[in-house]
């Protein structure tokens, strides 16, 4: 039973749609509130803000397409993990806060590092899954 759950393709694309919905959902929504992905970009102090918004998107959105559809997941993972492991110095410099922040914001860089894991994992899944 839980052999035919493993390789159920829908299991697997239920998988990938979950791992990348952090990226999807922040994407979607700094597309729909414009100005609000544009006030996070100032935020961290990234000019101009306009279009690392709009690379951002791009990047969260296209590269969750291409880890859930076609025979690219390899690139969308790597676009999206390489993004990810950026997010921790511009946005997550816990070597660079007073506690309690910088605690919780090396749990987040951990976090991170476990997301870049797991889709490192669905591209070497779906490799597999595309060579049978």
């Amino acid at each position: 039973m839980i052999s035919g759950i493993l390789e159920s393709k829908a299991f697997n694309f239920i998988a990938r749609l979950v791992l990348t919905s952090p990226f999807w959902t922040a994407g979607i929504t700094k597309v729909v509130n414009w100005n609000g992905g544009i006030a996070e970009m100032t935020h961290f102090g990234l000019n101009p803000p306009a279009a690392y918004n709009a690379a951002t998107a791009v990047t969260e959105i296209v590269g969750s397409l291409l880890v859930l559809f076609g025979p690219y997941c390899w690139l969308g993972a790597g676009w999206l993990g390489i993004f990810t492991i950026l997010t921790i110095p511009i946005a997550h410099a816990f070597w660079t806060m007073p506690e309690p922040a910088r605690t919780l914001e090396s749990y987040t860089a951990i976090e991170h590092l476990a997301m870049v894991g797991g889709l490192a994992l669905a591209a070497i899944l779906r490799h597999r899954d595309t060579r049978r």
